[in-house]
């Protein structure tokens, strides 16, 4: 079958950016805005103790308008991603951001309800049938309330927050539109060179266009110490206002975590890179190195007379579609559905921002992907992993709005265990030892970049944030700190690293979600924990989905006991899914002794 590669943004709103259905979104948005603002001032909880039924509309009311900024920012989001320099963008994106600092403020003032009720009161009121989707979000808000200010003063820091974080954040955006990698007589957008410098199997072509890169954003360097410096300051400033002195707390929060799960993830991460350092070594003597620099990590182990696999799209996405069906035959439905009704930008083409995401569309109860797809089993298993995030998004279809707002750690799961089923297909299905060598790095590769560049950026982040209190951080201090940070978290395996990684990297530049990386490790690790179960259940699919539809009600510690029977704050889960990589790299090791140079053994 032939699938388009471009993705279809009309069926949202017809007309792109001019369209005058969303004009009329947005009117109605505002519209909405004012009625519900002024429906939870008047709202009193002794007015209506008897049957809360105005409170349900407010919150029903509020849970709308926060799918319709979600809609149309996702679909303004997504023009830019595919035009970086459209111009029409930034007045839109505005326009919703005040929006959004609106709505904020009803999800204030019902917050602050919520805490100024007596422990009584509230146990009466979240007892409600009514309120039975959505109690754990309701205690989650009173909970996380009692850090709020009064009124006037939240309304004022979400209004500077428009040019202080997200401005920031937006500033980032078109700073990286402007780089382009010059590569032997071209022009390269990020996106494209990043493919370039970690997928060509030519070392001298990595070299080469790693080193074009590496200068371009150091000439950037500059203007984005100054943009990371700002958002993270806003931030600091944010949370010391609200008397919070940790700035952990918040990541942790939006990820329903504890701090002693993340510790203890961290630790079992610290205690097994030994198998790592040992695959990146084998993996630099294939290639006659005694290390690896940072371009090599991601590149091909080629050996033999083997030509690296090449994927088209259509046959990607059967590929994809086949090995879901094996696993889950509603996540193999979904992916059809995505692909059939081009909800994917896959072309590979200048003028796209870098990277990958999946977007979920809550009002017409579907998602869009956006991914530059390079036809290497890498580019097929980054598209898996977004179709998983989809799966998660559509199994949530038809549950309250705030049931569907899961963070990114669990988030990360889904998406995770599609690639890793994706992977181990490819694996299985090689042809030849010099076939499976190849996928068996990539595999391997991907745990590297969870339990090393993860922790890398980790690493960076955090000791950024501690010096980031006490003033602004130079140029220099931070390529000091990212590769005090990558040495540390690659155990000394590499020659070279990337130390204006913090540049080059936008999820440090994000500004809706603080610290986005421990996640992805969090995301790998549990995967693996559910893949395994999988593997020892019969009927599987329907736990799984019973895990997804949990993921936004209740903590990410209750979700693993309730559906896998661990504890997250003890070593023994984590110790269990790093240790199932290690036969992984076993197989590696032994496959690739006798590819090995007579030196080199």
């Amino acid at each position: 079958m032939t699938y388009a590669e471009q993705w279809d943004l009309e069926s949202i709103f017809t007309g792109g950016l001019k369209s005058t259905e969303l004009t009329t979104r947005l009117q109605t948005l505002k519209a909405q805005i004012a009625t519900t603002f002024k429906q939870i001032n008047d709202w009193q909880y002794a007015k209506e103790a008897a049957d809360f039924s105005q409170l349900q509309q407010i919150t029903n009311q509020l849970q709308a308008i926060e799918d319709g900024l979600k809609q149309t920012g996702s679909f303004v989001n997504m023009h830019q991603s595919v035009d970086e320099r459209n111009q029409q963008v930034a007045p839109l994106m505005g326009q919703i951001n005040q929006l959004q600092n609106a709505a904020t403020q009803i999800d204030v003032q019902l917050t602050k309800k919520l805490v100024t009720l007596t422990a009584a009161e509230f146990e009466t009121l979240v007892g409600q049938p009514l309120f039975a989707p959505i109690a754990f979000n309701l205690r989650e808000k009173r909970t996380q309330g009692a850090q709020l200010l009064d009124e006037k003063t939240e309304h004022l820091i979400n209004q500077l927050a428009l040019d202080g974080l997200q401005g920031w954040s937006d500033h980032y955006d078109t700073l990286v539109a402007e780089i382009q990698i010059p590569d032997e007589g071209q022009l390269l957008s990020a996106g494209q060179a990043q493919n370039k410098f970690e997928a060509d199997p030519d070392p001298k072509v990595r070299q080469r266009v790693f080193t074009n890169w590496s200068q371009t954003w150091d000439r950037y360097s500059p203007l984005l110490t100054d943009t990371l410096n700002h958002l993270a300051g806003f931030r600091l400033s944010d949370y010391q206002a609200h008397g919070l002195t940790d700035f952990m707390q918040k990541p942790l929060e939006y990820n329903r975590l504890q701090s002693a799960t993340l510790k203890t993830m961290w630790q079992v991460v610290s205690q097994n890179k030994a198998p790592l350092v040992s695959f990146l070594n084998r993996k630099a003597a294939l290639m006659g190195k005694t290390q690896l620099a940072w371009q090599d990590t991601w590149s091909p182990v080629i050996v033999g007379d083997f030509k690296p696999a090449t994927y088209s799209y259509d046959q990607a996405a059967e590929f994809i579609i086949q090995n879901f069906k094996a696993f889950s035959p509603k996540m193999a439905a979904v992916a059809q559905q995505a692909f059939e009704k081009r909800w994917i930008e896959a072309e590979d083409r200048p003028g796209k921002q870098p990277g990958g995401y999946m977007t979920e569309l809550p009002e017409t109860q579907d998602f869009r992907i956006f991914m530059t797809f390079d036809g290497t089993p890498s580019g097929v298993s980054t598209l898996a992993h977004e179709l998983g995030h989809g799966f998660h998004t559509m199994m949530l279809n038809g549950l309250p709005s705030w049931r569907q707002d899961y963070a990114m750690n669990v988030a990360e799961t889904a998406s995770t265990l599609a690639e890793l089923i994706v992977v181990d297909a490819t694996v299985q299905a090689a042809d030849s030892i010099e076939a499976k060598i190849n996928l068996l790095d990539q595999k391997i590769t991907n745990a590297i970049d969870m339990f090393m560049n993860i922790h890398a950026r980790y690493l960076f982040e955090h000791h950024f944030y501690a010096e980031r209190q006490n003033g602004f951080v130079p140029t220099a201090r931070l390529k000091t700190l990212m590769l005090d940070a990558q040495k540390e978290a690659y155990a000394d395996a590499l020659t070279d690293y990337d130390p204006l990684f913090w540049a080059d990297k936008q999820h440090f530049f994000f500004d809706d979600v603080p610290f986005y990386n421990f996640p992805y490790t969090f995301g790998y690790l549990f995967s693996l924990g559910i893949y395994a179960k999988s593997q020892e259940v019969d009927q599987f699919e329907d736990q799984y989905i019973a895990l997804l539809q949990d993921t936004a009600n209740m903590t990410t510690e209750a979700l693993a006991q309730k559906h896998l029977g661990v504890d997250l704050t003890q070593p023994a889960f984590w110790q269990a899914a790093a240790t199932s990589i290690q036969s992984d790299i076993d197989q590696f090791m032994a496959l690739t002794e006798a590819y090995l140079s007579t030196d080199a053994r």
